[in-house]
């Protein structure tokens, strides 16, 4: 095949925004990065700098393609993807953001989502949309910039704002404005999608208060978006891939077969298994999404949220300064023969899948005077593991077949201590890649499907190459009375909430 053969990925996450590369064999050969200012209020605000976010776009994409031999001759297209739910709302007429953005870990919109439970209105946004009445997700958040901007709503109800995620902002800039899009997987975070029908749902809008002129062309996941304007990196490029980070995760990982799971550990974890094209309702409070719209064609999957992951090691280390590094809780956890019944319930923003526990706290029990800097640290890590298979017993119980192996990525996942005790709680395979941008790398996937850079998911799959495999090897009574601890642990956190 002639032509360009290597994609371009934007990976815009919460703390960061990175441009990288890769090739037709999907290794990664250009990188660049910054990090994200994070501003923060009282009441549990979380805000982004939309014009930051912008200006580390083009700087980050510029650095890639200047480490990139031949540039932006070799790229065949863009594809983007980005921290979900956050929200950002501008002046059609000239691109400018009419406040911060407003990230998806953000809590402002609290008392707006009990009102909307109270009235009874949960079930119909749970069986439009498969997501839980929180504000996590974006549309009590549009309304409260609408609310809190003066002159916002009106103007957006005369067609003259327009609001996006991540993506939907990045494509608009990227293309001089010529394209407001986004697509399903961004579109189904928002509270206003129908994910069965497969579009902007009226009944959802009338009820969170945002008017349809606002919103973007729903697309599939891999297709030709538009182009860049050919000033900003040299020439003309296809926008031609879009996902939510997760998602952006299980494509990365090849997972395109139904009952294929990928987690990823990064500040939090987010575990997704694929349900090929049936959107199965949770019994569980897990949540019901698309995976992603190829040909028109729907997957979906399951989803499970643990808020806090890494960012109990970011504790231990930043706050209760215990730990130098991240790195080093897998020497200090494997110095302990055993654990010593100290554990840890990390619920220091509530708890999310399957509890959805907002009020619940933190928790560390079973400390006595022998408990050391190690103890603390294997606690931590042993948490994220104890989460990972509360999560997948729930998805057991909405029908899911146990699992034979587990996909890893995110920061964690170069861990092998953990590694290891992960396979050993879910008593299942734990696969790390060879590949461990794997977000970036599903951005990049959809794009090449979409300009011929690979043909089909099959060769996706194909690029997709292990690393490290870990297989359980604990005793079945050790496993056995660690979770018993666990479920001690975590029911005592439970019912202080």
């Amino acid at each position: 095949m002639s032509g360009p053969q290597h994609i371009l990925a934007i990976d815009q996450g919460t703390t960061s925004t990175r441009a990288i590369v890769f090739d037709a064999a999907g290794q990664a050969i250009a990188i660049g990065r910054r990090a994200l200012t994070q501003h923060y209020a009282d009441g549990g605000r979380v805000e982004h700098d939309p014009e930051e976010i912008w200006r580390d776009t083009q700087a980050t994409v510029t650095e890639a393609l200047t480490r990139c031999p031949h540039g932006a001759a070799v790229v065949a297209g863009i594809g983007i993807t980005n921290q979900r739910e956050t929200v950002v709302v501008w002046e059609r007429a000239s691109g400018a953001p009419i406040h911060r953005a407003i990230v998806w870990q953000d809590r402002r919109t609290a008392p707006e989502c009990a009102r909307l439970r109270e009235s009874g209105a949960e079930e119909l946004v749970r069986g439009k949309t498969g997501l839980l009445l929180d504000p996590y997700f974006s549309a009590t958040k549009i309304a409260w910039i609408l609310d809190h901007v003066p002159g916002a709503r009106a103007r957006a109800e005369r067609g003259r704002l327009a609001f996006g995620t991540i993506d939907t902002f990045l494509l608009w800039r990227l293309t001089g404005g010529a394209v407001h899009a986004t697509d399903v997987t961004n579109a189904a975070r928002t509270l206003l999608y129908d994910i069965r029908a497969q579009c902007w749902d009226e009944e959802l809008l009338r009820l969170m208060r945002v008017p349809r002129a606002l919103l973007p062309e729903v697309r599939d996941s891999s297709t030709v978006y538009g182009t860049t304007l050919p000033a900003l990196f040299g020439r003309a490029l296809p926008v031609a891939g879009i996902a939510g980070d997760q998602q952006a995760a299980l494509i990365g990982q090849a997972c395109f077969s139904p009952g294929m799971a990928k987690s990823t550990y990064g500040t939090g974890c987010f575990l997704l298994l694929n349900t090929g094209d049936v959107a199965v309702a949770s019994a569980n409070r897990l949540l019901t999404t698309p995976a992603y719209r190829l040909g028109a064609r729907m997957a979906y999957a399951l989803e499970g949220s643990i808020f806090v992951a890494g960012a109990a090691i970011k504790w231990l280390r930043d706050t209760l300064k215990v730990i130098e590094s991240a790195s080093a809780t897998a020497t200090l956890a494997a110095r302990l023969p055993y654990d010593h019944g100290v554990y840890l319930v990390p619920a220091f923003v509530g708890l999310g899948a399957p509890h959805w526990k907002p009020d619940a706290r933190a928790l560390l029990c079973g400390l006595t005077f022998e408990s050391s800097a190690a103890h603390l640290a294997r606690a931590a890590l042993e948490s994220v593991a104890y989460q990972t298979l509360d999560l997948l017993e729930a998805m057991q119980r909405d029908g899911a077949q146990p699992l034979n192996a587990l996909r890893i990525d995110g920061g964690m996942a170069s861990n092998d201590w953990f590694c290891q005790f992960l396979a050993d709680i879910l008593g299942a395979r734990v696969e790390r890649p060879a590949e461990l941008e794997t977000t970036a790398l599903g951005a990049a996937f959809l794009a090449g499907l979409a300009t011929g850079v690979w043909p089909d998911p099959g060769a996706l799959a194909a690029c997709w190459r292990l690393a490290t495999a870990f297989e359980p090897r604990m005793h079945r009574a050790q496993r056995a009375a660690l979770l018993s601890g666990w479920r001690d642990a975590l029911g005592r956190a439970l019912q202080g909430s």
